[in-house]
């Protein structure tokens, strides 16, 4: 099989050759990877990566533009609010030189490396941080919610028509990144994303669906309350699906794996980057064991942190490597 026949498989509740692996491993460590190895492809590549991240597209609001605001919010002593964005226009999401890297990046990825590609989204939380700043953006939650409705159904409307452009271009998986959880729970009451949040989701899933393509979401942090939501909306993966803060594998297998399948594993706040490798022989061989069968992509549960040594990163992978490949 492929990388992109085994994923799919798994997707299909099929059971693939061996259990599809990925690792979030070129944020942080990407000189040390090519100080060792001459590129990070090269990296995965030697570890036989099934699946590839890719980024670009346009952007939903012109930077320069969003520069300007802001400056002038600060004259006014105060920070961006939802109705200031509403002032903005959207970029042009259809602009055709804007996709020209995943252009490239879906051929080399997908064409010549024969991968599941599965291309960052802007979920209509975690994309308005960085324009509200988080405290902000929770305390409007409250103070605007009218606002934010307006402000998060205009970014949900370009998101799919983005979404469509990416299926154009051949993408496999349309990968919504959208921040909810907290360590403990959810960043804001259930009810609030009930409301504000969860609907907004919906005219993306609709155009995924649509086109018969696969959903996927990305979130941090304990998620439980939302888990409902995510099966009304049709994800086929969840990441990271973090134990380290209270979701349980149990909890997964005996409620949601007939559902969707989570990408993730190899949690970067626990196992993955402490020098520890006799535990993560440990955790993660008895996950790879426990999910042999299907419902899990073993993969970093984010970025590989920069104390990673790139020592341990070679011996993590060498042993995922041989143990996704010895059980049958």
């Amino acid at each position: 099989m492929t990388g992109n026949e085994r994923v799919r498989a798994l997707l299909r509740r099929e059971t693939p050759d061996r259990m599809p692996v990925y690792g979030w491993v070129r944020e942080n460590l990407k000189e040390g990877i090519e100080r060792r190895w001459g590129s990070v492809e090269a990296f995965e590549d030697r570890y036989e990566f099934d699946l590839a991240h890719l980024f670009g597209g346009p952007r939903p609001y012109s930077s320069q533009e969003v520069t300007a605001l802001r400056d002038q919010c600060a004259l006014q002593g105060r920070s961006i609010e939802p109705r200031d964005l509403l002032g903005l226009d959207l970029s042009d999401v259809d602009s055709t030189e804007t996709y020209e890297s995943l252009r490239k990046d879906i051929e080399f990825y997908q064409e010549s490396r024969g991968r599941f590609v599965y291309v960052q989204t802007p979920g209509v939380f975690e994309a308005h941080n960085g324009y509200f700043g988080i405290e902000n953006h929770l305390m409007y939650l409250l103070l605007f919610p009218d606002d934010l409705r307006a402000v998060y159904a205009r970014q949900a409307e370009w998101t799919a028509r983005f979404a469509n452009n990416c299926l154009d271009l051949g993408i496999d998986m349309i990968h919504v990144s959208d921040d909810w959880g907290s360590q403990r729970g959810l960043l804001f009451s259930p009810e609030t994303f009930g409301a504000l949040i969860a609907p907004h989701h919906a005219p993306v899933a609709a155009a995924v669906h649509k086109r018969g393509a696969y959903l996927s979401l990305h979130s941090d942090g304990n998620i439980t309350p939302a888990l409902n939501a995510i099966l009304d909306l049709g994800f086929a993966v969840v990441h990271p699906w973090q134990e380290s803060a209270g979701m349980s594998f149990d909890l997964f297998s005996r409620s949601y794996s007939d559902r969707f399948c989570v990408m993730g594993g190899m949690d970067v706040q626990t196992t993955l980057g402490f020098g520890d490798i006799d535990r993560f022989r440990r955790d993660i061989g008895a996950l790879i064991e426990r999910f042999q069968t299907g419902g899990l992509i073993l993969c970093t549960t984010h970025f590989v942190q920069d104390h990673c040594s790139i020592d341990e990163l070679e011996a993590s992978f060498d042993f995922v490597f041989e143990e996704v490949r010895r059980l049958p």
